[in-house]
């Protein structure tokens, strides 16, 4: 009897092994924070602390159990937060960048359910100036695109599906419930393509969305499509665009283009922005970054420049200088570089030096 004791208990002991070996928790984050100074804010120049200007703070818990037969079980959580207050980005919600839960087949592709960012975050994104400038700042105005986590573009009730890699080459779809009595109320769905093959990469993104609410208000003007721009809410959005980026020795170069159809009853405008630029490695540790963009919309045009210096310290630790200018012209528009309220005049400058520290 005792030995049978002891061998079950070994028997447990193994299996607990077994199953640990077989499953992961990773833990990880981000902090990023820093000086700014602001040429004209409000009429004035203004010295700022800020974060999150080479990458957003952020940490989560990402995880996986082997089902065996190239099968696994993931999930991820993630919070956004500043690391000049400790607060969350989003109150009310711990895990407001992503919560999801999914299977995993090598052979059958990913499949996913929960609270996840767009596809224009996650394939388009990283082909702007602002991604791979790392400045927050070069996000065009308004965010209308969804190229940022801004803890609002983020999709709930989510279903996606993307393919396994064909040679380089993702499909994915997803589809997002309202989950009103009206099926088409808060409604989403969006496809997409990717592909990477070495220095080569290319993306292709289209989304379709209900009662969204873009954040027109920081453009300029009273109303928009006859509503209060502070409370304007679109019936539908189509939101698309295409990017791509090469590598040719210390050279990264990218471009990137978005189209934002936004409507009302009776009203439609056109949100649309061109993006490019090229990062050049100095050595290995040293890269200097460059990029422009244009955006419009309603007759409203903004014109962006940045330059800048990322040094890195280490895999994980890297310090930086950036600048940013916005040039706003035509119909009533105001300057919008992102987060940062307008100036008094047509031209804002933004230069943030700072440190990134990844874990």
């Amino acid at each position: 009897m005792k030995f049978s004791r002891l061998a079950a208990a070994a028997l447990l002991a193994a299996g607990a092994a077994a199953a640990h070996a077989q499953s992961s928790v990773t833990l990880y984050g981000s902090l990023d924070a820093g000086v700014a100074y602001i040429s004209n804010q409000a009429g004035h120049a203004n010295w700022i602390a800020e974060q999150g200007g080479a990458q957003p703070d952020r940490w989560g818990l990402r995880g996986s159990e082997d089902l065996g037969g190239g099968n696994k079980a993931i999930f991820l959580l993630e919070n956004g937060f500043s690391t000049l207050t400790g607060n969350t980005i989003k109150a009310g919600a711990m895990f407001n960048r992503q919560s999801w839960v999914g299977l995993q087949s090598d052979r059958l592709g990913t499949v996913t359910i929960g609270h996840m960012t767009p596809f224009n975050f996650d394939w388009l994104g990283p082909y702007s100036t602002a991604y791979l400038g790392q400045n927050w700042y070069m996000f065009h105005p308004g965010n209308i695109d969804e190229l940022a986590n801004t803890s609002v573009v983020q999709i709930d009730n989510a279903v996606r599906y993307v393919t396994p890699d064909f040679a380089g080459l993702k499909f994915a779809g997803m589809f997002a419930f309202g989950n009103t009595t009206n099926f088409a109320v808060g409604r989403k769905y969006s496809v997409g393509a990717n592909y990477a093959n070495g220095p080569f990469k290319a993306s292709v993104v289209y989304s379709n969305e209900n009662n969204r609410t873009p954040n027109v208000a920081v453009l300029g003007g009273p109303t928009f499509q006859g509503q209060p721009v502070g409370t304007y809410a679109a019936s539908n959005v189509q939101n698309m665009g295409a990017g791509l980026s090469y590598v040719i020795g210390p050279w990264l170069l990218h471009a990137l283009y978005t189209r934002v159809k936004l409507e009302s009853p009776g009203q439609s405008d056109t949100y649309q922005s061109w993006d490019g630029g090229a990062n050049f490695a100095t050595g290995a540790a040293n890269q200097i970054t460059f990029g422009v963009a244009n955006t419009t919309l309603s007759g409203k045009r903004w014109t962006q420049v940045q330059l800048g210096d990322v040094y890195s310290l280490s895999k994980r630790t890297q310090v930086y200088v950036s600048g940013v200018y916005q040039h706003a012209s035509g119909n009533g528009a105001v300057t919008a570089v992102n987060t940062i309220s307008p100036s008094s005049t047509s031209g804002q400058l933004v230069v943030m030096t700072g440190m990134h520290h990844s874990f």
